[in-house]
């Protein structure tokens, strides 16, 4: 797996670097006045805007609820892939049904598997498939600080001339995740530690819960792809009658059917449990709102957890001192 984290990394770079060069030689390039990106999803397309500025156009292929696992390419998609500067994907298997594509794709244009960069040793193992790694990195906001450096030196890449503005927009952008992971640290940490239990749709939590101490559990693995069967739903609400659990989680890109199972099943054994909100796991929230960006998605995150389990957090969670300039 390490070799081809190396050979996807070192490939889409050099191609990168190869491409640039070409294309600094043409007058269109000449004339461009940005640099057009597409990432796969809306965090890298979040990180991409950050870290671009006024200097890139970026697209993401995969909305609000949109499930990464499942997605496939459009011939519309294909088309913008083919045509675009440069292509920004997860990687470690999140894209499954399009890592062909974007593999092909990547033997003649920059194409690079941004979360694929990360050191092995910072990455979490799937435990359904050897060597395979957890593909739901930015879920820990220092993680994610690490792949937008990525982000960066892929722009950079691409477009040498807007070196500066990018490495300028990318510290600013840095900053703010720290102060978003401090935020989540202290918020978390004022839930009992007892409560610490995150109960969702699938497994897209375990950085969250490396980076917090809580324990994760998904009805569903890493991939939304996997099905959840009877026994597994047994063993779950078992679970939440035996250790007095109240608040379990849905998901915005994933079906609550597992999750109703739950509630249900617990309630006829005379345990209450409720839905202590909808998180934002494969995707995040609107465009043009708050929740559409990345620091808007686990703020909410965040917020909504540590509130459901008893925790102490604002209402809005950093979005007051946001908006406050604080």
């Amino acid at each position: 797996m390490r070799d081809q984290f190396d050979r996807r990394s070192v490939l889409g770079l050099a191609t990168a670097g190869a491409f640039a060069a070409a294309t600094l030689l043409t007058p269109q390039t000449a004339r461009a006045q940005t640099l057009d990106v597409v990432a796969t999803t809306g965090m890298i397309a979040d990180a991409a805007r950050a870290v671009g500025g006024d200097a890139v156009t970026v697209r993401a292929l995969m909305g609000p609820g949109v499930d990464p696992h499942a997605f496939r390419q459009t011939r519309s998609d294909i088309a913008a892939m083919t045509a675009t500067d440069l292509v920004l994907w997860n990687g470690l298997y999140l894209e499954a049904q399009m890592e062909d594509f974007l593999e092909s794709l990547g033997e003649s244009r920059p194409v690079i598997a941004v979360a694929e960069t990360l050191p092995r040793d910072a990455l979490l193992a799937d435990e359904e498939y050897d060597g395979r790694f957890d593909p739901h990195v930015w879920m820990d906001p220092t993680k994610w600080s690490q792949v937008v450096v990525a982000v960066r030196d892929a722009l950079i890449e691409v477009a040498p001339q807007s070196a500066d503005a990018f490495r300028a927009n990318a510290d600013t952008y840095l900053e703010e995740l720290g102060a978003l992971a401090g935020y989540s640290e202290r918020v978390l940490a004022s839930v009992p530690e007892e409560s610490r239990v995150l109960l969702t749709a699938h497994d897209a939590f375990g950085y969250f819960g490396d980076a917090y101490g809580y324990e994760v559990i998904g009805i569903q693995g890493l991939s939304t792809e996997s099905e959840a069967g009877l026994a597994r739903i047994g063993e779950l609400v078992d679970l939440l009658v035996e250790r007095e659990i109240g608040a379990v989680f849905v998901e915005s890109s994933v079906s609550d059917r597992n999750i109703r199972a739950l509630i249900e099943g617990a309630a006829s054994r005379g345990h209450e449990v409720t839905v202590g909100g909808e998180l934002f796991s494969d995707a995040m929230g609107e465009p043009d709102t708050y929740e559409g960006t990345y620091i808007g998605m686990i703020d909410h995150n965040v917020t909504t957890i540590a509130r459901a389990l008893g925790g102490e957090a604002p209402p809005r969670g950093m979005q007051n001192r946001l908006a406050a300039g604080s």
